[in-house]
């Protein structure tokens, strides 16, 4: 009898020291969050946590990452198992590392950008706000995403990496994690769609308790978007146009299945090659583009060529083209910050909005009122 008290009491006091700490059950989360056209991330949330699964971080990828995002208040009465998460993170985070020009504009929408506190490639950054912040030495330079400074980086200990990959063999990366500081990769530039990228601010809003703001961030990016591919329908021609430049021997341009083609099909115009469909750049010939696009009226985004003399120095064939000699180039190349980084490769992400109305601007000026370009301008 006596021992069967003694269990009876070792029972109680375990049941009691457990009590405070909840297993959960994997399969029932309360919600998901909405996503309207991103497909390489899910959110779902549990009574006291939250996952981020990332589905695809890079093309071709078969893995997908699992991260717990758990509050100060819920961490101590929550159990997970590490084993099932590539990380367990305390959310809201209050300090970051971003890797790319293109996460800047989601902590500036979302009044986080206070949280950046190292970047590889500062001078890539073009916002002047952020720009301030380097300068003023909140924000250490962290070298180059392929050779990371892990020495300074794991000096600045941030609660979040915000990585990209490319194949997924970054050494930085499993150095860092090994340290114990979590890396989750935003795969925003594997998406297909130009509003499936911007979408991506959702992601942000997650790791900052800001889900809410991210959502009219985006529906209002979004609207403004719709509305501008509803006006380009009233169109009354539709130019034609030819993309890019050569590279080497050969001419890369947009396939039609591409985001870079969609801008170019809602801003209504007349993409020669909007009918081609793959991955990754249409690689032709010379004699193929000239063929075909000879005499198309508008030429965009000449690959990284910010006047006219600069394209008829890498080769004098390009004066072939009509779209050459009547000056109907437009590029975004000479908007830049302060520092040379190209501010569409920051922002264009972030507000596919501006991108379609410049390009409906270039194509059809009478449909936007005095409407100035963000990103594009005429090549001189």
């Amino acid at each position: 009898m006596k021992f069967i008290k003694i269990i009876l009491l070792l029972l109680v006091l375990t049941a009691c020291k457990n009590e405070p700490k909840q297993e959960m059950d994997l399969t029932t989360a309360t919600k998901t969050l909405d996503l309207k056209y991103a497909e390489g991330f899910s959110v779902d949330y549990y009574e006291n946590y939250t996952v981020l699964t990332i589905l695809k971080p890079w093309p071709k990828s078969e893995k997908t990452y699992r991260y717990a995002l758990v509050s100060k208040e819920n961490k101590a009465k929550t159990s997970l198992n590490k084993e099932d998460y590539d990380a367990i993170i305390e959310n809201p985070i209050e300090t970051i590392v971003a890797t790319s020009t293109t996460h800047i504009p989601a902590l500036e929408l979302l009044t986080s950008e206070e949280s950046l506190i190292g970047f590889p490639g500062t001078d890539y950054i073009s916002s002047e706000k952020t720009r301030q912040r380097i300068d003023n030495g909140y924000i250490r330079e962290l070298g180059k995403n392929e050779g990371l400074n892990t020495e300074v980086l794991l000096e600045l200990n941030p609660d979040v990496v915000v990585g990209f990959g490319v194949d997924g063999a970054n050494k930085a990366f499993e150095i860092i994690k090994k340290a114990g500081i979590p890396v989750i990769y935003n795969s925003d530039w594997v998406e297909a769609s130009a509003l499936a990228k911007a979408e991506w601010i959702k992601f942000f809003g997650v790791l900052f308790n800001k889900e809410k703001e991210a959502e009219g961030i985006f529906n209002q990016i979004e609207r403004d978007y719709k509305a501008a591919k509803a006006i380009a329908k009233n169109a009354k021609s539709r130019p034609t146009v030819l993309s890019g430049a050569m590279h080497k021997e050969v001419w890369y341009l947009p396939n039609g299945s591409s985001a870079e083609a969609q801008f170019l099909k809602d801003a209504n115009v007349d993409y020669l090659w909007s009918e081609t469909t793959g991955n990754g750049s249409l690689a032709l010939s010379f004699e193929v583009v000239l063929d075909k696009a000879k005499t198309a009226e508008l030429w965009l985004s000449p690959s990284y060529y910010g006047s006219l003399k600069q394209l008829e120095d890498a080769n004098p064939l390009y004066t072939n083209f009509e779209a050459f000699n009547t000056k109907n180039l437009y590029s975004f190349v000479n908007k830049t910050g302060e520092t040379g980084g190209v501010l569409y490769y920051e922002l264009g992400t972030a507000r596919p909005d501006l991108v379609l109305k410049d390009i409906i601007k270039i194509a059809h000026p009478e449909l936007l009122g005095d409407y100035e370009p963000y990103f594009f301008e005429k090549l001189k």
